[in-house]
């Protein structure tokens, strides 16, 4: 396993990460235990977790993953073993129901403070190695919608400066090492990133958005800024909700499968996100790996990279993730992907 300097410090990541948004809704305790004995006796150090999950979120659900990743940390006893992330919530949007979350989570200091806090709790730990703003609070396209129209009024946003603020208190209280941005765009990275160097606050190290061979859109604008500023990509969703898997290639669906069963999630069910599946599986079968594996080794490929994260529902699934480390891709397999990409460029962003 390779292991990568988070931002500009001197903590190293895994390529490869565990996402745990599973635990609690597809997976039971005792398997979401199994899958952290098992990535973890093979080199991954990096667990990603935050407070809304499991996914898809409800007020039932709500901070069991956590409290998953805490019982399994009493047991083992090895915190300092592992390179452990989690997240702050960010602000509930019309009728989506998460106003459970403190009344309505936002970025404010009193807030940070409460929510990771709390998150300490139910993970039986002391410090976060990197604490995540899960998405902004102000209106953007995140989460696959596209177009902004209008923008928030700044008086109803909480100050980026105080946000800062907070987590370098976080910081320097020695709650958490680092801090990390979430479904942002380059507008709100560099305005982070401006506002730490203006104060001389911490500076945020690292960004988690979508990735993947169906949605390559952080090549434009954010993987330059994770090159230049050393705030690399902590790539989620590189299987595209399981359509890179293979296994939604042909009907009927299992009903068990996030797709089936969760009839939010549309975000890769396109048409063209279809098509070009079936080409990739072709690269794939050409090179002698399987789908999944071409598109997770591509992926922790890429030079703004720092960590791929993975997720998986069985050990088996997680298994032929976690080798996917240890694939190179040739270069007439990486020229293919890009031919495919040239004609089908983001289809599901």
């Amino acid at each position: 396993m390779e292991y990568r300097p988070l931002g500009n410090t001197d903590i190293r990541v895994s390529a490869i990460c565990l996402g745990t948004m599973t635990f609690g809704e597809q997976n039971t305790e005792a398997e979401a235990h199994a899958q952290l004995d098992y990535a973890t006796a093979h080199g991954v150090n990096f667990i990603d977790t935050a407070e809304m999950y499991p996914v898809p979120p409800c007020r039932e659900t709500y901070t069991r993953t956590e409290q998953y990743i805490g019982s399994w940390l009493a047991k083992r006893g090895k915190r300092d073993d592992i390179i452990l992330a989690s997240k702050i919530a960010g602000p509930s949007r019309g009728n989506d129901g998460q106003d459970y979350i403190r009344g309505g989570s936002r970025f404010t200091r009193a807030q940070i403070h409460a929510a990771c806090d709390a998150s300490l709790a139910r993970l039986h730990t002391d410090y976060l190695d990197l604490y995540q703003l899960h998405w902004p609070e102000r209106r953007v396209n995140y989460f696959g919608t596209l177009g902004l129209n209008n923008l928030d009024d700044p008086a109803d946003l909480t100050p980026i400066a105080e946000t800062v603020a907070a987590l370098d208190e976080l910081v320097q209280a020695g709650k958490i090492r680092s801090y990390g941005l979430s479904n942002e765009t380059p507008w709100g990275v560099m305005t982070h990133l401006h506002e730490s160097a203006l104060s001389g606050k911490t500076r945020a190290v690292s960004v988690q958005n979508p990735y993947n061979l169906l949605n390559r859109s952080y090549e434009v604008g954010l993987a330059e800024i994770s090159l230049r500023e050393h705030i690399g990509l902590l790539a989620y969703s590189p299987l595209a909700f399981g359509l890179l898997s293979g296994k939604y290639r042909r009907l009927p669906w299992h009903q068990d499968w996030r797709i089936a069963k969760y009839s939010r999630f549309t975000r890769y069910t396109k048409p063209q996100g279809f098509a070009a599946v079936e080409r990739y599986a072709a690269v794939a079968e050409a090179a002698g790996i399987s789908l999944a594996q071409l598109a997770l080794a591509f992926v922790t490929s890429r030079p703004f990279v720092t960590s791929n994260i993975i997720g998986a529902t069985s050990l088996e699934q997680l298994a032929e993730n976690i080798a996917s480390a240890d694939i190179t891709l040739s270069d007439d397999t990486l020229a293919a992907i890009n031919a495919i990409h040239a004609e089908i460029s983001n289809p599901c962003p």
